[in-house]
């Protein structure tokens, strides 16, 4: 196994996720693709091992460059699961810019070369010489190989669109099965992906209640991702909520246990959600959670000039988030609050149209209830929605 060595250190200026201001940041890249940001400089190498601000992957990355919104601009984007994240960054010179783009693009190439050397059998790839153009791409989701094409499925119905592709329900020809494909665009994204084994890991394990919806098959097409998931046929949670407006603590108690449940999985297998929300919740046939990987950004990158980074529904996002620090397990617990108290209380914990005043409620506002709520509800959703990270509520993993 080869060492893990700095390629490249320095201060760069990082552009808020959530509240765009620029964050001074002393950012290290490793050898292994980490990217990682510190308020402060470590002063001597051991301090590399402090807890950062900022904690990024550029293997598999897309880099671009712009003037907007600041001179020496640049952009990192990468596929995070099934879904287009990105980071902007921006130095002093166009120089500098250049060594530091030079330096991340080196560790991605680096990165996929190991990867293609150690690709592991559960993956292969079609041949793209396909007369169909088609370049399928194979992956045993299963432990039988099969290889899915697009022609495979009958469309049904549009369930979502975004600026990044859009998740449509379809049918399987062979088995009549319904499944949800979620359809990325190539060029927002990265020109040839690979998926990793993270996705596969997660999505791929057999299905239990409360858990997330299995992915089935992944394949590509000559400008297209697709993923096609499970399709929980019960509706979204949000869909039930807005019927029946509030929900009894009995109905909150068992949606909230099974979430529980699911957040737990994705944690033992080091994965942080991060977007649960009511719009990601789904219900089975038999009336059981589980949590969705369908999200869209809403307002994207329009390529080449504004810039748009907003994604997601701000009203869940929790305060470390917006912050733009390092989040850790805590994030998913601060989504289980608002959900929760959703469901018990009909309504959002933090609301405003204007999203800069909702970002301070969501930062400094104390969490109010409603006068008819049990106590130990009160006490469950005051833990769970505590602004410091380090005092919330979790479930510690068994």
């Amino acid at each position: 196994m080869n060492e893990v060595s700095v390629v490249r250190e320095g201060w760069l200026h990082k552009r808020g996720e959530y509240i765009k201001t620029w964050r001074p940041r002393y950012f290290i890249l490793k050898s292994n693709g980490s990217f990682i940001g510190y308020k402060e400089k470590p002063e001597v190498s051991s301090d590399h091992n402090l807890p950062p601000l900022n904690n990024f992957s550029v293997a598999e990355c897309q880099l671009m460059k712009t003037e907007r919104p600041k001179p020496n601009t640049f952009v990192i984007r990468c596929l995070q699961w099934t879904s287009v994240i990105e980071r902007t960054f921006h130095v002093d010179s166009n120089e500098e810019r250049e060594e530091w783009m030079r330096s991340i693009q080196a560790v991605a190439n680096s990165l996929k070369s190991q990867q293609q050397d150690e690709e592991p059998m559960e993956i292969k790839f079609g041949s793209p010489s396909d007369s169909s153009g088609m370049e399928d791409m194979e992956i045993a989701v299963s432990k039988s190989r099969t290889k899915v094409t697009m022609s495979d499925f009958d469309y049904l119905k549009l369930l979502g669109k975004g600026t990044f592709g859009k998740v449509i329900l379809v049918k399987e020809k062979a088995t009549g099965m319904y499944y949800a494909m979620k359809i990325l665009r190539k060029e927002v994204i990265i020109a040839k992906v690979l998926f990793t084994l993270q996705v596969l890991n997660v999505f791929c394990f057999p299905t239990m209640t409360g858990l997330s919806s299995t992915l089935k098959y992944a394949f590509q097409t000559h400008d297209r991702l697709c993923f096609v998931m499970e399709y929980a046929n019960g509706g979204e949670l949000f869909f039930h909520l807005s019927r029946d407006r509030v929900f009894t603590e009995d109905r909150a108690r068992f949606y909230g246990a099974e979430i529980v449940s699911a957040l737990e999985y994705l944690h033992s297998r080091n994965v942080v959600y991060r977007d649960l929300k009511l719009e990601n919740l789904m219900l089975d046939k038999d009336g059981h959670i589980k949590i969705t990987d369908f999200g869209l950004c809403k307002e994207g990158i329009t390529d080449g000039a504004t810039m748009k980074t907003f994604c997601g529904t701000p009203e869940y996002l929790a305060p470390e988030v917006l912050e733009d620090n390092d989040y850790g397990r805590a994030v998913d617990w601060w989504g289980l609050g608002v959900v929760m108290y959703e469901m018990m209380c009909g309504r959002l914990p933090f609301y405003n149209q204007d999203h800069e005043r909702l970002f301070e409620l969501i930062l400094m506002e104390e969490i109010r209830f409603p006068k008819n709520l049990a106590p130990e509800a009160k006490a469950l959703l005051a833990g769970l929605l505590k602004k410091d990270p380090k005092q919330r509520q979790v479930v510690p993993s068994q």
